[in-house]
């Protein structure tokens, strides 16, 4: 018998921001809770001016004057404390959802470039995160906790009298239209102004990092106006938000004063035809303008709305793409074999295969150097091996067990990179040379900085290992800001060394200090894997891969491969079609 599938679905489930908010639910009922005690209080200045037209001003009772000034006066101070302590809460909600998921959106930030290339959001993620907390922080929360208590106040005009009661409903209605409409009109212009505030940030930091070459060749002037027309269009996008908002906020305030007037009028009316007193009058304006106050203020922080719900959504869309990453069983630290099996490998966010079918081993002990042309996939390779590349297809082992086996951070421990573009982080040489791990041991510093031979460099600066070098590393030269970050890729004698061109920036001492470190890693049991246009890179090794189109052309112990490579002659073609070798 086949069971049948059930026609509704269980409920779906909470994301990681849904979670967090979920985990904040008794501040949010604690807020409600406040939002209606507030907005009974509200009622104080109504009831306080019917009293006061419709039972002192006809006694001309003093003593119940006073009383009702004594009642009123406790009542708004208890309304201003609540009203303060809700704010409060709102500011502490948004600092807690930011708390707890600033870590995860930081690895996001770090994830998403080796995920969908540098086309990702950049810092986006962060600027969204920041928008929802900035939104949770601000007056707006309050107005949509004030939004449902508007048909109280409707229902308070209408005992009052059906008349202004009607007239109030008339004006709410309206001014809930207004609301509607702040959002159809602004949602497509607060779209357009993220993206092109986006592009105009990115541009920014594209030219700070490259300010030297727009200054050399020139260029400063063509990027600027590049940079003016990006912001000129993000400006107008993001004034056509403001315009929207804000006329349609300026349109709600009239609106609301007159209606206040409206309610005014009909009550006046009322009292000629004996149908109300007076503090009827006072006390239904009053109302009134209280009851569409929270739609008004709704109308005012819409923008803010808008950009908070939108960045929500980003945030959920990327969270739910890069899930959090569970910690797999820990396996013991590689000590004999690194493998690579039909390793095929593309870019993030590009389909366009840049190395393929690449298979090798490597014993402990060994090196390699990997050489070939430009554009042939030798940085591709080096960074599937060290696990910042997924593979499309095929492996990298350490000791059998493929990296995905292992947490990165642990991975980590048991791999030094060095990338062919070296940047260091803002703080001091020691803080980089030891991947900024908690109380570093001063000792295993030194080692590094000794085996990448910059020890004796360290020291003659201004504050030696605590010299702070300033973000990228500013303070330093580029061969000085390698051979540190040499160190740091040998820092505690990881297992597998990757450098990729070590040696572009160096000088002859720096070449000689990086052929000592290769040695000595090889010595201590290690495997080193050099990319290299220079000879001298690949002196140390004793095997190399030559890399061609993505595909491996040889393989083997160095002396056979560079001989089979520098004795392979030439082919030139002939004007009958015919080949010949020169």
């Amino acid at each position: 018998m086949n069971h049948a599938e059930p026609l509704v679905s269980g409920p779906a489930p909470r994301t990681e921001l849904g979670d967090a908010l979920h985990a904040c639910r008794s501040a949010f009922i604690g807020v409600g809770a406040m939002s209606f005690i507030i907005n009974i209080l509200y009622l104080t200045g109504s009831f306080f001016m019917l009293e006061v037209y419709d039972r002192v001003l006809p006694s001309r009772s003093v003593p119940t004057l006073v009383g009702l000034i004594v009642l009123a006066g406790g009542l708004y101070i208890a309304q201003g404390i609540l009203d303060l302590i809700r704010g409060r809460i709102l500011s502490r909600i948004g600092a807690t959802l930011d708390e707890m998921l600033s870590q995860r959106v930081y690895d996001i930030v770090v994830r998403l470039p080796l995920r969908a290339g540098n086309r990702g959001e950049g810092l986006q993620p962060l600027r969204d995160l920041d928008n929802v907390r900035g939104f949770l922080s601000g007056a707006g929360p309050g107005a949509l906790f004030d939004l449902p208590w508007l048909p109280l106040y409707l229902v308070i005009c209408f005992l009052f009298h059906p008349l202004i009661g009607l007239t109030a409903l008339i004006g709410a209605m309206l001014l809930v239209s207004l609301t509607v409409l702040t959002e159809y009109l602004t949602l497509s212009p607060a779209k357009r102004s993220t993206t092109l505030a986006a592009r105009r940030q990115n541009l920014a930091l594209a030219s700070r990092r490259n300010a030297e070459v727009l200054v050399a060749m020139g260029m400063a002037g063509r990027v600027g106006q590049t940079w003016e027309r990006s912001n000129r269009d993000y400006l107008a996008s993001n004034q056509r938000a403001s315009d929207v908002a804000g006329g349609l906020g300026a349109v709600a305030k009239v609106m609301r004063m007159m209606l206040q007037s409206a309610v005014l009028g009909v009550g006046a009316w009322l009292v000629i035809n004996q149908q109300a007193t007076a503090g009827i009058i006072i006390a239904g304006s009053i109302l009134s303008a209280r009851a569409l106050a929270p739609v008004d203020l709704a109308i005012a922080h819409w923008k803010n709305f808008v950009t908070a719900r939108q960045s929500w959504q980003r945030l959920n869309k990327l969270l739910a793409s890069l899930p959090r990453q569970t910690l797999p069983t820990l396996l013991e630290q590689p000590r004999s074999a690194v493998s690579v099996e039909n390793l095929t490998v593309h870019p993030p966010g590009d389909q366009k295969l840049v190395v393929m079918d690449v298979s090798f081993k490597l014993e402990a002990g060994q090196g390699l150097g990997v050489i070939g042309p430009s554009g042939s996939g030798k940085s591709s390779l080096v960074r599937a091996l060290v696990g910042v590349w997924q593979p499309f297809r095929g492996h990298v082992r350490l000791d059998g067990a493929a990296l995905d086996q292992w947490s990165p951070e642990i991975l980590g421990q048991h791999i030094g990179y060095l990338p062919q573009d070296v940047e260091l982080f803002g703080g001091t040489i020691a803080q980089n040379i030891a991947r900024f791990e908690e109380n570093a041991e001063s000792e295993a510093i030194i080692a590094a900085a000794r085996a990448a031979g910059v020890h004796d460099l360290i020291v003659t600066m201004r504050d030696g290992y605590d010299t702070y070098i300033g973000d990228h590393g500013s303070v330093l030269s580029a061969g000085q800001a390698q051979r540190i970050a040499l160190a740091r890729a040998l820092y505690r004698d990881p297992f597998l060394i990757v450098l990729d061109e070590p040696n572009s920036n160096l000088d002859s001492e720096g070449d000689e200090a990086l052929t000592r470190a290769i040695r000595a890693t090889r010595a201590r049991g290690g495997i080193v894997i050099v990319v290299a246009h220079r000879p001298i890179g690949i002196e140390a090794v004793d095997h190399v891969l030559v890399l061609k189109n993505g595909r491996v052309q040889a393989f083997g112990a160095k002396e056979t491969v560079l001989g089979q490579v520098l004795q392979r002659p030439p082919i030139k073609v002939v004007a009958d079609g015919g080949v010949t070798k020169s």
